[in-house]
């Protein structure tokens, strides 16, 4: 069939698109570039935190096999008397050469984590407590790949950063797409300046496009206002946390995550059970330790000690294969359990996430799997720089150098359906869309305001 030509109409309304498109994938990526410089260093970073800890902590965390490795009692009364104060966990060696790891809250309020030889006895050190980045080093790049140390806001922030680029990938994807031209292109032609800048970033791009749209989506269960809501309806709709956690037990206002360093993401906010057996004397570590042992939890689990006489015991631990993630509640006077939760408990979107966040942190496939992501966050911080070349090579002195607004009105109020549908989506995408509609309708209206000769 011959193609039929398009009118010049119909050619002038593309192109308009096509100016439109461009103007929002340009702000918005001015808008991200910080963020998404923070998201790829500091998380090609945590791919390997354990691996830096290992290197940068080798005498703490090794040790060399020595036969048979003592009591939990004793590990952990080794560990008070070197450093006293209040048993928080106890985390046994993960493997034959690893050391024990004991928390201890201090009478300075500090928590500190003490390596113990499992063998011996004997205290190797300790270090500030760093939770489930391992070493206080890899708790600052935590921190600051998620801006907690913003508070609620930089949440926020990081939550608009990776919707919108969910939303400047397809744009981009969009603006590289040939349409007839030789704008679409798998290599770099150009050989210098700002088409050199622009070839490679529509290169990079379209090279990683699935891996920047994964990272985003499987890190937004994290977030407040998205991951909020994605929780609130995987339960509503059967597909998240079972129901028994609440309606079988009573429970604490203690959510899961203060109780363990780390615990499967849907089970974070849910409540820590209480103890339901008349006060008397609490199951030694020793015990508790042959119970979860014999109940299969794999090695590298952590014991979180009871708060208060109606405590629990919480065993928890979250390995690199998540088949065999778990969190169980020991009755700190009985030992019975009182819940016991891995990941076939949880439903389809449950599972799904928590797959998605194992792969996000680089534990699903092994090596494979952090070599994948570390390209994705170098060519995310390639994208962040060639950007802002190209930008810097084509703005006029002393202005912005934002594309032109299109004249065609019908283009805009299109877009802006398309902004209200992605807003709904990323409710803090939405938010900032309405910020930069707002500068975009004031620009349109100044730049149609009557001039006075």
């Amino acid at each position: 069939m011959a193609n039929i030509p398009q009118s010049p109409t119909q050619t002038s309304a593309r192109a308009a698109l096509y100016r439109a498109v461009w103007r929002w994938h340009f702000v918005a990526g001015l808008f991200v570039l910080p963020f998404v410089l923070i998201l790829a260093v500091t998380g090609g970073i945590y791919l390997f935190k354990d691996e830096i800890n290992n290197t940068a902590y080798h005498k703490l965390r090794f040790v060399a096999p020595e036969g048979s490795a003592q009591l939990a009692s004793q590990i952990t009364g080794a560990a008070l008397e070197a450093y006293p104060g209040k048993l928080v966990s106890y985390a046994p060696a993960p493997a034959p050469d690893r050391s024990a790891e004991v928390d201890i809250l201090g009478a300075d309020g500090l928590k500190d984590t003490i390596y113990v030889n499992p063998y011996t006895g004997k205290v190797l050190g300790h270090l500030w407590d760093g939770g489930a980045a391992g070493s206080p080093a890899m708790y600052v790049v935590r921190k600051l790949h998620s801006l907690e140390y913003v508070g609620w806001f930089g949440n926020r922030l990081i939550e608009a950063a990776a919707g919108w680029l969910v939303l400047l990938v397809g744009s981009g994807i969009y603006l590289w797409w040939p349409r007839g031209r030789k704008l679409g292109t798998w290599r770099v032609k150009a050989a210098k300046g700002r088409p050199w800048w622009r070839d490679l970033h529509a290169v990079t791009g379209i090279y990683v496009a699935f891996f920047i749209v994964f990272l985003a989506m499987t890190g937004l269960p994290w977030s407040a206002v998205w991951g909020g809501k994605f929780y609130q309806y995987a339960y509503a709709l059967g597909l998240g946390m079972p129901d028994g956690y609440w309606s079988k037990i009573p429970v604490s206002k203690e959510p899961v995550s203060e109780a363990v360093d780390r615990a499967p993401w849907i089970m974070e906010h849910q409540p820590v059970p209480l103890s339901q057996s008349a006060p008397g004397v609490p199951q030694t570590l020793d015990a508790v330790v042959a119970k979860v042992e014999q109940l299969g939890l794999v090695a590298g689990y952590a014991i979180s000690m009871p708060k208060g006489p109606t405590g629990v015991f919480t065993a928890s631990v979250y390995p690199d294969d998540i088949s065999n993630e778990r969190v169980i509640h020991l009755d700190q006077y009985s030992g019975k359990v009182l819940y016991d939760a891995g990941l076939a408990d949880l439903g389809t979107l449950g599972r799904w996430a928590e797959w998605g966040i194992s792969v996000h942190m680089g534990q699903e496939f092994g090596l494979m799997n952090q070599i994948v992501l570390l390209i994705a966050c170098l060519a995310m911080i390639l994208l962040s720089v060639s950007g802002a070349m190209m930008w810097w090579k084509r703005r006029p002195s002393r202005a912005l150098g934002v594309p032109p607004l299109p004249a065609d009105g019908r283009i805009a109020r299109g877009l802006l359906v398309l902004a209200v549908a992605a807003g709904i989506f990323f409710p803090m995408v939405g938010l900032s869309m309405l910020v930069l509609v707002a500068v975009e309708l004031a620009a349109f209206a100044w730049a149609r305001r009557p001039r006075i000769a």
